[in-house]
């Protein structure tokens, strides 16, 4: 071969490898979204809203597929996939994230918060950032702090006033330690069970009752298996909206910042859906022929403030005493 066709190859060489990493650049990503909510709760539309814009965003070059209602199996499993890269992108729950990532349990104290804007003042600040580095060192990129609401209590039994009422019941919690530690503080008989399950359990008296905030009680239809629904406010849970870190690494930073910019604005939808929900959802469920009761707030504190005191000697206690130093 002659100097000259060896250089006209070489040439020609470098410019299909050139092609090559411009085609790839610009090659489609496909993304999967997976989230336990049913159609028409706040976190499904969000999950749609995102994916709308990451599409716009990316002039249909990026899509998310949503997978709703538990279709690629519960929170818990979920995270797993997302920290194997199985999973790209996750609306999860706080209970299955603190299963990795403790911290997260310091948000779900009983009685701490007052309203929603209080606990997204904190997670859009310096300690949501810690949170979401946390979150990374466990193979989990944060986008953003989706909310799943003040929570409240449902049964099939009784209304339930007073700390002494709920002696007895058997309550379904998510796999969340928090929750099981209030509702055996409350007397309760707590009992985990996949919220995709819920329905059935409560229907055949496997639990008498639940715990979830509104938009999640009428989403999933909870007032056709529940006469009672009791306005504790007991605990927040938030929904952290999580990318797979190997997924992470995968796109490049033009897309990243599609990503972000598109969870920034489900976030902010999200948010506004949630807070949004319970004035108008209490006056639906109340016309479901539901009864609609509220707490003796004081007892309740009273009853489950040794759950601050447990948590606070684990080893999340440092991060909790700076989450409660800010809510106050």
């Amino acid at each position: 071969m002659n100097r000259m066709n060896l250089i006209r190859r070489t040439v020609l060489a470098t410019a299909v490898v050139a092609l090559s990493s411009v085609a790839w650049a610009q090659s489609a990503v496909k993304l999967t979204l997976g989230h336990g909510a049913a159609p028409g709760n706040p976190r499904h539309e969000a999950a749609v809203k995102m994916a709308e814009v990451v599409k716009a965003k990316s002039n249909g070059r990026i899509e998310i597929q949503v997978a709703p209602s538990a279709q690629l199996g519960d929170d818990a499993a979920m995270v797993t996939a997302l920290r194997t890269g199985a999973l790209d992108i996750s609306a999860n729950s706080q209970g299955a994230v603190a299963a990795a990532v403790p911290e997260y349990a310091a948000f779900g104290m009983p009685f701490m918060f007052s309203d929603l804007p209080q606990v997204w003042r904190i997670l859009d600040g310096p300690l949501g950032k810690e949170l979401a580095d946390k979150s990374a060192e466990k193979g989990l990129i944060v986008l953003g702090y989706w909310d799943n609401g003040i929570r409240h209590m449902s049964n099939s039994k009784r209304a339930l006033s007073k700390p002494e009422d709920l002696k007895g019941l058997k309550m379904r919690t998510p796999p969340d330690a928090v929750t099981v530690d209030i509702m055996q503080a409350l007397g309760a008989e707590a009992q985990q069970i996949k919220f995709s399950e819920l329905y059935v359990a409560l229907q055949q008296g496997v639990v008498d009752g639940q715990e979830n905030p509104l938009m999640n009680i009428y989403a999933s239809k909870l007032y056709e298996v529940q006469k009672f629904i009791t306005l504790s406010g007991h605990k927040y849970e938030m929904t952290p909206l999580l990318m797979s870190k190997r997924t992470w690494e995968r796109l490049s930073e033009a897309d990243r910042k599609i990503v972000q910019e598109a969870a920034a604005e489900a976030t902010q939808l999200q948010r506004k859906l949630s807070q949004d929900s319970d004035d108008k959802l209490l006056g639906e469920l109340k016309a479901k022929g539901v009864q609609v009761n509220t707490i003796e707030k004081a007892s309740f504190a009273k009853a489950t403030a040794n759950v601050d005191d447990k948590w606070l000697a684990t080893p999340i206690g440092p991060y909790l005493k700076k989450v409660i130093a800010a809510t106050r």
